[in-house]
């Protein structure tokens, strides 16, 4: 069985005081009852912060960005051993606002994931579409590419030691959000697609559904079968919510 990821991608917001109180909320909430592993995605600032917060709880954490280089004159870019520093388990590799704001390729995307696997972190690939190339009927067509840069970069054994984002850009942070029956058809081409390669790696791959989880939404969704936890932004920040999504995981 695939044990459910509950992910938080705090993205650009936090703050020493607010982090604190959510941290520690999360902290003591996410206990033996949760039934699910509970990830928290922080901006690089506060990295250490929640290193401190969250030690000795149950809540792994995560950063929201690697880069694929080891170190150099990269301004700005932080690496897989900075990371490391803080017992990162997890990193973000090609989140919907990383391709459309800051460009990045699938190509690099793969690249990245490639880091985050050489030093033992866990890649958590995010492929997704945007309203037009839904409506286009190009949906398949496009996350397919996104995961095959991966497969390609990596091949689909690395598969059994990263994880699957699932974001359909049209659904995130617009209050819009993919029925369950349509994440979970994603998903399936997704895990198809993997299974073309090796059937026993696919059937252990967690793939995760990123748009718009909310507590209203978060069990219909997690009860798809091939919809293995969240990838969580706003609700995230909000540890009621967040804790509320974790507990959808027990019903």
């Amino acid at each position: 069985m695939r044990r459910t990821l509950i992910a938080g991608n705090w993205k650009m917001h936090g703050s020493l005081s607010s982090n604190a109180q959510l941290l520690a909320a999360l902290s003591s909430g996410v206990d033996e009852a949760v039934a699910a592993d509970v990830l928290v995605c922080v901006p690089f600032p506060y990295l250490a912060q929640a290193q401190l917060a969250l030690s000795g709880s149950k809540v792994v954490l995560g950063a929201q960005d690697i880069s694929e280089r080891a170190q150099g004159a990269f301004t700005g870019d932080v690496s897989g051993a900075m990371l490391q520093d803080f017992e990162c388990r997890y990193v973000l590799v090609g989140h919907s606002e990383r391709r459309c704001l800051h460009g990045e390729t699938d190509v690099q995307v793969a690249a990245k994931a490639a880091a985050a696997l050489a030093l033992g972190i866990v890649p958590v690939v995010c492929v997704g579409e945007t309203l037009a190339q839904r409506e286009a009927g190009q949906a398949a067509q496009v996350v397919a590419t996104q995961l095959a840069a991966v497969l390609k970069h990596v091949g689909v054994a690395a598969f059994s030691r990263l994880v699957v984002a699932y974001e359909p850009v049209w659904a995130i942070g617009t209050g819009r959000t993919a029925s369950a029956a349509q994440a979970q058809e994603v998903h399936s081409w997704l895990r198809a697609q993997v299974a073309a390669l090796d059937a026993d790696v696919a059937a252990g791959l967690r793939i995760v559904y990123g748009g718009s989880v909310k507590p209203e939404n978060a069990f219909e969704l997690f009860a798809m079968p091939d919809i293995d936890g969240g990838l969580v932004g706003g609700a995230s920040l909000v540890a009621e919510d967040f804790l509320t999504i974790c507990r959808a995981v027990n019903h």
